[in-house]
């Protein structure tokens, strides 16, 4: 039975109904500053805190909890004499349920332009304490730190007119992980300066339950970083279709990554984590059928992306394609009944209106431990490249800078063939970089593409003349390479004695 109740929150949504269920139970309530104040408005009997400690708040609110009276009452042991001994010689009566939750710091920080002192001030030091008090001593007190809990807690009083002790314990997990992350928060902001710590605290909340993993018998679910002011679904509004699971989430990530690179109207269609078309347009219904047939084969069953909304006649041709999921940022009238024919694709409204976070660390995860790096956002522009053979027109150029942003999102190593704004070939993932041109070549040939006046983008140097040799008995005519072989001068030989361009970018842009 809950006696008696400490409540001190900052966010008092549905508190009113959850502090008048327990007061109707029989609880006192123990209340402190606003909260107290707050209650004792709705016409709820309240124990002020200080009547408790017999010390008023203190720096400005800065301490109002933190006292001897308050944490004994929370830590005693029910079943340990000497405890309860220790509360009847100083009068202090046993709270047996904390409910609280903290201060807004993440929400503070991510504002921008927020000075430190502000930030400082929203940092709680009275509510952890009191939460990891009771969550120690779930074995009697049940720590409640989100409304979400507040319904399940009082329904389980009034059926049982008590918690039962496996509530209690994953009560208190759930209190220990919310100060696990609060305090990981902070310890972020305070490293943020230092992109490296030697300590690296990263927080992680759940968004989804995911069906399984990557194969049937792995269990999953999808997570975000806590303080991330984006992540992979946060602008994004699922309309139609089955859940999304794993390999979705994982192909969709690929496709928005690689969607970024292009502000004219664009698709990405994405297999396995790899583009296998890209086109950029006049309008987007041409730049979906481009993508489409740059690998029709391969698009079967894949994350279509597109940067323009969906209309009538672009909902036709996705119909006429199985589609696993579709993202875009809108659909135009009728197109979306359209495409709602196909029960399984999965339609998400992109609300997303700006581009990914510069600085965000990229994590790989390894056997115990993570591999973590800055994330590749940015792709070089083309002042910093050097043509080392041959010429390139604008419209050359244009193809060039397309392909390289492109091949930026496949596996290495990997390989991208490319004309007019349209992948042609691509070949991803390869021991080899001249099978991964081979594979390339071997694709467009497949689908038909004539490669005469194609370029080839590679993400690393070529070590060997022999995969622009393959690609130049093709047809290609121009390459875009980082460069940086022992071998380079052979490599560029090879392609000018061919007639061909050569464009050194002098960045690589490996994705393992």
């Amino acid at each position: 039975m809950i006696k008696r109740a400490l409540i001190s929150v900052y966010d008092k949504s549905g508190l009113d109904e959850f502090a008048q269920g327990l007061t109707e139970l029989g609880a006192e309530i123990v209340s402190s500053g606003g909260t107290s104040s707050y209650l004792e408005e709705m016409g709820i009997p309240v124990t002020r805190i200080e009547e408790i400690t017999q010390v008023p708040e203190l720096l400005g609110g800065r301490v109002k909890t933190l006292h001897p009276r308050i944490h004994a009452a929370i830590l005693a042991r029910r079943d340990e004499p000497e405890d309860l001994s220790a509360l009847e010689e100083q009068e202090i009566q046993p709270l047996d349920l904390v409910c609280v939750n903290l201060y807004p710091f993440r929400e503070t920080v991510a504002k921008h332009g927020v000075r430190e002192e502000d930030a400082v001030e929203v940092i709680d030091i009275g509510g952890p304490a009191m939460l990891r008090a009771a969550a120690k001593n779930f074995a009697h007190v049940a720590p409640v730190c989100r409304g979400s809990q507040y319904e399940r807690v009082l329904d389980e009083l009034r059926r049982e007119d008590e918690l039962s002790l496996d509530t209690r314990r994953e009560l208190a997990a759930e209190a220990f992980s919310v100060t696990a992350a609060y305090e990981a928060s902070i310890a972020a902001w305070f490293m943020d300066r230092d992109t490296f710590p030697d300590r690296l605290i990263p927080a992680f909340e759940k968004v989804l339950d995911l069906s399984y993993g990557e194969n049937p018998h792995q269990r999953a679910a999808y997570y975000a970083e806590i303080g991330a002011r984006r992540h992979l679904l946060s602008q994004v509004e699922q309309l139609h279709g089955r859940e999304l699971s794993y390999n979705n989430l994982n192909d969709l990530n690929a496709a928005r990554l690689c969607l970024r690179e292009f502000e004219l109207p664009a698709c990405v269609i994405v297999k396995h984590a790899n583009p296998c078309g890209v086109s950029v347009a006049g309008s987007i219904e041409h730049a979906y059928e481009r993508a489409l047939a740059g690998d029709p084969v391969s698009a079967y069953g894949g994350v279509v992306a597109l940067n323009r909304p969906v209309s009538e006649e672009l909902a036709d041709l996705l119909v006429a394609q199985f589609v696993e999921v579709l993202f875009a940022p809108g659909f135009n009238d009728g197109a979306f009944e359209t495409l709602a024919q196909k029960p399984t694709t999965r339609i998400l409204l992109d609300r997303e209106r700006r581009r990914g976070a510069a600085g965000e660390r990229d994590f790989k995860r390894v056997l115990g431990g993570l591999l973590v790096q800055d994330r590749d956002w940015d792709v070089e522009d083309r002042a910093g490249m050097e043509v080392v053979c041959g010429s390139a027109s604008e419209t050359l150029w244009g193809d060039l800078l397309f392909a390289w942003r492109a091949c930026k999102h496949v596996t290495s190593n990997a390989i991208v063939l490319a004309r007019e704004l349209q992948t042609l070939g691509i070949g991803a993932g390869q021991m080899s970089r001249v099978d991964s041109v081979r594979i390339a070549l071997e694709k467009a040939r497949e689908h038909g593409h004539a490669l005469e006046n194609a370029v080839l983008a590679s993400d690393a140097f070529f070590p060997f003349a022999d995969g622009p040799e393959l690609a130049l008995g093709a047809g290609v005519s121009a390459f875009i390479q980082p460069g940086g072989s022992k071998r380079d001068a052979e490599v560029i030989a090879a392609v000018d004695q061919a007639g061909a361009t050569m464009v050194f970018t002098h960045r690589r842009h490996f994705r393992h």
